[in-house]
Parts: C-alpha cells; sequence; structure tokens
C-alpha cells in the first residue's frame, strides 16, 4: 500500500484534516548466526523492504489514538499520555506506548498527544520481527513529530528495553539494531555484547533472498527460546568454573573442544557448541563476502542450519524440510532457517532465472509432506527506520 493511500486512511479513520508526516521501519532477516546474540556473539542480520508504515499528526491535548490498518476490527485505541502502563487490553498498542513511556523516562520533552496510524505488510508470525518493526517506527516518529535529538543506538536499546521490561520478552538486541541501523544492499555484521558492528556490502549478482514462510504459527517459540537461553547460561556457569570468560561468544571452536568437558550436562553442552561454532562461521561470512565468495558463504549457511537441527534443535519437520529440499536443487547457494526456530521462516539465497523452478519445487515437497503450502517472498535489502519523503 502506498503512504498516499494511509494518508487517505488516516483522515477518514481519524475524520481529521491535520498535516501528517510518514515514516516506515522495516522487519529483518538475519543471514547467519543465528542464537548467538544472547551468547555475547556476533550476528549478521540486514533490514528488508517489508515492513511498518506510521502515518502520524500531532494533537492539542494529551491523548494518545492509535489504530492499526492489520487489524480495523480492534478500531481507535485511546490512551492518556498520563498513563502509560502495559494493559493486556491495549494489545498490540503496548508497543508504541512502551517506546513512550521510555523516551519519557529517559527525559524526552513529549507534551502533547497525536493521532497514528499503523501499517505493517510484514507476514504474520514469520518472525521477521514485526515487533521491533513498530518500536523503531515509533521511535522515528516521536523523534520527528517532536524535534527530539536522540542517538540511534540509544533508540534501538530502547526498543529492546520495550521488549525486555515492557513486553517481558527476554530478547536479544539484534532485531532493534538490525532494523533501526539498517542500509540499503548491505548487511551488517554485529557484536551483541559490544554493539561494534560493520557493514557489508550484499552483492548477489544474479541471486536473490527468497524468504520462505512455513506457515506453521510459532506458538513453541518462546517457550523453546527461553530453554535454550537457561541450557547456555548453565553451561556458561560451568565453563566459568575454570575460565574466565563473560560469554559463550568468546570462545573459538579450538577453545571449546579443549574444555567442552568441563560443562556436566550432554545437552547443555550441544547447545553451547552451537553457540561457539555459529558464532565462528558468521565472522567467516563477512570475510567471504568481502572477498565476493558467494558459494563459501552460502556453504556457511548451510552448517548454520545442520548446527540448528543437531545441536540446538530448533529447527523441526517444516523447516528442515524445506532447508533439506533446497539444497538437492539447482542455483540455490545455501538455505537455512532464520529467527527463532518451530516455524517461522527460512531463507534461500537462489539464482534468480532458477528462481520460479524453486518455489515450485519445494511447494511440492512440502505440501506432500507437511500438509499444506508454504508461502514465498523474495525481500530487497533495504533502509532502517526513517521519515518519509513524499514519493516514498
Amino acid at each position: 500500500m502506498h503512504t498516499t493511500q494511509l494518508k487517505q486512511k488516516f483522515d477518514q479513520v481519524f475524520k481529521s484534516t491535520a498535516t501528517t508526516q510518514s515514516f516506515f521501519a522495516p522487519g529483518r532477516i538475519n543471514l547467519i548466526g543465528e542464537h548467538t546474540d544472547y551468547n555475547g556473539g556476533h550476528v549478521f542480520p540486514a533490514a528488508i523492504s517489508f515492513g511498518t508504515y506510521a502515518i502520524a499528526a500531532k494533537r492539542d491535548d494529551r491523548t494518545l489514538r492509535f489504530y492499526s490498518d492489520n487489524f480495523p476490527e480492534k478500531g481507535i485505541i485511546e490512551v492518556s499520555l498520563d498513563d502509560l502502563s502495559y494493559k493486556k487490553e491495549d494489545d498490540w498498542t503496548n508497543y508504541p506506548k512502551g517506546m513512550l513511556h521510555y523516551f519519557l523516562e529517559e527525559g524526552f520533552e513529549i507534551k502533547q498527544g497525536f493521532d497514528v496510524l499503523f501499517y505493517g505488510n510484514i507476514p504474520n508470525g514469520a518472525g521477521l520481527s514485526s515487533s521491533a518493526s513498530i518500536e523503531l517506527v515509533t521511535g522515528v516518529m516521536l523523534e520527528h513529530l517532536f524535534g527530539l535529538d536522540i542517538d540511534r543506538i540509544r533508540m534501538v536499546q530502547i526498543g529492546q528495553l520495550v521488549e525486555n521490561k515492557f513486553i517481558g520478552v527476554n530478547s536479544g538486541i539484534m532485531d532493534q539494531f538490525a532494523i533501526g541501523k539498517g542500509k540499503k544492499d548491505h548487511a551488517m555484521l554485529l557484536d551483541c555484547d559490544t554493539l561494534k558492528y560493520e557493514y557489508a556490502p550484499i552483492e548477489l549478482d544474479d541471486h536473490s533472498i527468497v524468504i520462505i514462510n512455513t506457515n506453521k504459527r510459532r506458538e513453541l517459540a518462546d517457550s523453546k527460546y527461553n530453554e535454550r537461553r537457561s541450557e547456555c547460561e548453565r553451561a556458561l556457569a560451568n565453563l566459568q568454573e575454570t575460565l574466565s570468560i563473560r560469554s559463550l561468544g568468546e570462545l573459538t571452536p579450538e577453545q571449546f573442544e579443549q574444555h567442552k568437558d568441563k560443562i556436566k550436562n550432554s545437552t547443555d553442552q550441544k547447545r553451547a557448541k552451537h553457540a561457539v561454532y555459529e558464532n565462528a562461521r558468521t565472522i567467516e561470512a563477512l570475510k567471504k563476502l568481502k572477498a565476493g565468495e558467494l558459494e563459501a558463504f552460502g556453504e556457511l549457511v548451510n552448517q548454520s542450519h545442520i548446527s540448528l537441527r543437531d545441536d540446538y534443535e530448533v529447527t523441526g519437520t517444516e523447516l528442515d524440510t524445506i532447508a533439506e529440499t533446497a539444497w538437492e536443487l539447482p542455483g540455490v547457494l545455501g538455505a537455512r532457517m532464520t529467527g527463532a526456530g518451530f516455524g517461522g521462516c527460512a531463507i534461500a539465497i537462489v539464482e534468480k532465472q532458477k528462481a520460479d523452478l524453486f518455489k515450485e519445487e519445494i511447494k511440492s515437497v512440502y505440501e506432500t509432506k507437511i500438509g499444506y503450502a508454504p508461502t514465498f517472498y523474495e525481500a530487497a535489502i533495504g533502509d532502517g527506520a526513517k521519515l518519509l519523503t513524499e514519493e516514498e
């Protein structure tokens, strides 16, 4: 949907003639480096062309009115600037409310309310990070509506704070960082511990990134996510009895092999192995991309999936069916699950000319094995959260 249509919708919904401003924050994919962020390792995300739009106008009072074009049946949700506490009944608006809450807590001056219409085209439940997208589109909206001078990394950290403290999801900083700092045609290697990052050009030449949505709801993902975190924390605690390390991300695979017997539980040991080896693959991926070695990069992507399947055990039949089928197909450089796992999406780097054949084959195998069809999206790698100009 174009912003012109969204502005018309805003005028209808809020019965308003106010001058609006338009904002956009993307979703993200993570090319490699999965479940490493909370283990002090590196991730390799990129912002994508799907995301969340916000059309907003300031008001003269302290009322906030939220409307989502994705949930029109919920109508306008109205709250006051004087009560930004988390409320279950306020549903999805807790994300923007959380951003406002922490902006005010940081001392930013926001003295009047606003009307805002949100619209997102990130596929629902796909694990492409729609919640961080809402947080960051709210962040840039507040920045521009109220002329705030806020450092982008600070905004990213506030987004994570909303997720962890306000909503109560124990996630790392990767999603907000990729969405807040994304750059067209680049991925970024990010050290989640220090927040040091560097951009890597993604020159896919005659290849494109195909996102394959399993269409399996990810109810499991949150509980298993917290379970994996605890397993890694236990492994780390065991290692810390003899090693002075702060995170699993500090270990090389060689060091891990040398000390892995210090991890008392065999499951915890497998989880830690994934965290250490995946971190090493991610650092290697940057080198391969910088050298233009796409095939070697693709191989690292495949290895990532195998590790997530065998050592971290977060893939499941749906994601395995997609990745394992993709590996056998012509024109595929690499394929793996992306995101938390247990459903959600896989990504594949596929030769453009073979993309249609790729989709047909995956769909046919998947339908036979799983019983319903996956959905395909071809994503361009785009910019991070921003104010939109008239043309965009």
